[in-house]
């Protein structure tokens, strides 16, 4: 699916998901989209695979950021028992020299 995002400059940006393409219209600040076009320039790349990369990427830091809360939470609801870890403290023993 592609997304096409158009910003206040009215520049489309298309936006690679799967198999279908959809419009929608995204509102920048100008510095914004200034910083984005530096960006890109200095990586050799186009607004839109920047902004892919970055859409792609806060996405990628939200599902880990959730893992890392259930995960939490699962350690609140159960917590560690006393020497629950404890029948693999030989296997950290690595000997001397």
């Amino acid at each position: 699916m592609w997304i096409i995002i158009v910003i206040d400059i009215h520049i489309p940006i298309h936006i690679r998901i799967g198999g279908t393409v959809k419009a929608i219209q995204m509102t920048l600040d100008e510095d914004l989209v200034k910083a984005v076009d530096r960006a890109a320039r200095r990586l050799g790349t186009t607004r839109s695979a920047f902004t892919r990369d970055a859409l792609r990427e806060a996405l990628r830091r939200l599902a880990v950021a959730g893992m890392e809360r259930r995960h939490r939470r699962g350690y609140e609801v159960r917590p560690v028992e006393k020497r629950e870890f404890s029948v693999w403290e030989r296997e950290q023993e690595w000997g001397e020299g």
